[in-house]
């Protein structure tokens, strides 16, 4: 018996008239949460960090517009290329959806080390970004499901949902799914790594553990999350276009890790 769900409407509120849709709030609470851990991580930061107040909130300035960029022309040029060259402006219409979490990682990676204007510095930087951005990957499946999003296969699991009015069939709800593993299992992991482990010694090494993570939790999750419609699966066995990127994105976080814990600092 699948559970029953009546839709819940996108938009959150209104300010003035104006709408403000869950996606926003996902976004302002995992840049608000992350802000205020990064800061207390920094307090008592052992990699030689020494960040200001004012240094924070400019860092924080280029992860925002990394996130949104890159997240926006990832989503433009890994799913849906020939949709936006013949709707260019489309591009800029963010509040139609359609972000990719690993053209955001790229953005971030990007705008933190034209931040931090050096290697080294910019792998310390990443490595505790590495321990705070679950959270904001938790926030944003949670709103992916509100907006029922990027749904799960079809089921007959107790786990499957139906959406009242909505749905054709129950699907696994695969945005909650990479919430608890993506977001919440892996905030954990992360925590425990940088807190227990002394891989916070070697720049890059945080950073490298969390994109293997990532791509294994992406992976397993993509097995229950339909593909896009317009892309479907690109074998006959049922690869994913997230799993493909995902898998690059392990062999890449599996190259940094080996190098940043190659030699003690």
């Amino acid at each position: 018996m699948a559970i029953v769900i009546d839709p819940v409407s996108p938009v959150a509120f209104s300010v003035f008239g104006l709408p403000v849709r869950w996606y926003a709030l996902a976004y302002i609470a995992g840049f608000v949460v992350g802000y205020f851990l990064l800061r207390s991580f920094l307090r008592k930061s052992e990699n030689g960090l020494n960040l200001s107040k004012k240094d924070l909130d400019d860092l924080f300035t280029y992860i925002i517009l990394g996130v949104i960029v890159g997240g926006r022309l990832g989503y433009v040029l890994f799913y849906n290329l020939g949709f936006f060259v013949s709707h260019p402006l489309e591009i800029f219409a963010v509040w139609h959806g359609g972000m990719s979490f690993h053209g955001g990682l790229i953005g971030v990676i990007v705008a933190t080390f034209l931040f931090a204007k050096n290697w080294s510095r910019g792998f310390k930087i990443l490595d505790l970004l590495a321990v705070v951005a679950p959270l904001g990957l938790f926030f944003g499946r949670i709103a992916n499901f509100i907006n029922m999003e990027i749904m799960g296969r079809p089921t007959n699991s107790k786990l499957g949902v139906f959406f009242n009015g909505v749905s054709d069939v129950p699907r696994h709800p695969s945005p909650l799914y990479e919430a608890a593993t993506e977001g919440l299992l892996l905030f954990v992991i992360m925590y425990c790594l940088y807190r227990f482990s002394g891989l916070k010694k070697h720049p890059g090494a945080l950073g490298g553990a969390m994109l293997m993570l990532y791509a294994v939790f992406r992976i397993f999750c993509e097995m229950f999350r339909a593909p896009d419609a317009h892309i479907g699966f690109l074998t006959a066995w049922g690869l994913t276009l997230g799993q493909l990127l995902s898998g690059i994105m392990f062999v890449c976080g599996l190259c940094v890790f080996a190098l940043a814990t190659r030699h003690r600092r």
